[in-house]
């Protein structure tokens, strides 16, 4: 496993629904060592805090494997690294293999998994399609975010290396489907068990799954 690019970017402004809007979703691969600090990677930062950063969304990380997929989906050949607004693009891991609470380490940075990744508008403005949040949330091909547990350096070209293996083994794929399937069958309960009480997985999320496998549940 590898860290094929590192990228970063700082907010700019951009027109959208006839307004201007924040966003650091336009990213750049860049050379050579970088810090990465508890909240970002020295030279990245987030635009819109209430949805973006903090703690349990500092680093987002994207499978380079599905680059060849997206661009043959979308007819774009030259889709380049950090087109999906992430900071680290990887190889050797997807988010079947991936699991809440798994614990990495890149360069002398280290890492804990903690959620997928739920697209806003801005992946739509990113790339001019208005049905890139629904393509990108039906594909499953989420990346997933890392909050750093240890401050280092990292730089493109480091080892990946798994440090710890979560237990509880619930996937970023199994947290995906808990979004985008219908759990009323009841198929879905050992799996929303294990999600809700996950105790990395932050409990924003877990109370959305409670809430939505609650309303999808049969009357």
């Amino acid at each position: 496993m590898k860290l094929v690019a590192l990228s970063v970017g700082m907010p700019r402004e951009v027109h959208a629904r006839g307004e201007t809007v924040l966003t650091s979703i336009f990213k750049e691969p860049v050379d050579g060592p970088r810090h990465v600090g508890l909240l970002n990677i020295e030279g990245d930062r987030q635009s819109d805090l209430s949805v973006h950063g903090g703690p349990d969304k500092a680093v987002y990380a994207y499978p380079a494997e599905h680059y060849p997929l997206w661009r043959d989906e979308l007819g774009v050949p030259d889709l380049s690294w950090a087109a999906f607004g992430e900071n680290l693009t990887t190889e050797g891991l997807t988010e079947a293999g991936v699991c809440i609470g798994d614990r990495y380490r890149v360069g002398t940075a280290e890492f804990v998994v903690t959620q997928p990744r739920m697209p806003c508008f801005k992946l739509a403005l990113r790339f001019g399609r208005p049905d890139m949040i629904k393509r990108f949330q039906q594909s499953g091909r989420s990346g997933f975010y890392l909050r750093v547990t240890r401050e280092g350096e990292l730089e493109a070209g480091d080892r990946i290396e798994r440090i710890e293996r979560d237990p509880r083994e619930l996937s970023v794929a199994d947290v995906v489907r808990l979004f985008t399937v219908d759990t009323a069958d009841g198929t879905h309960h050992a799996l929303v068990r294990r999600a809700t009480e996950h105790p990395v997985l932050p409990a924003r999320l877990r109370d959305y799954i409670r809430r939505r496998t609650a309303t999808d549940a049969p009357g």
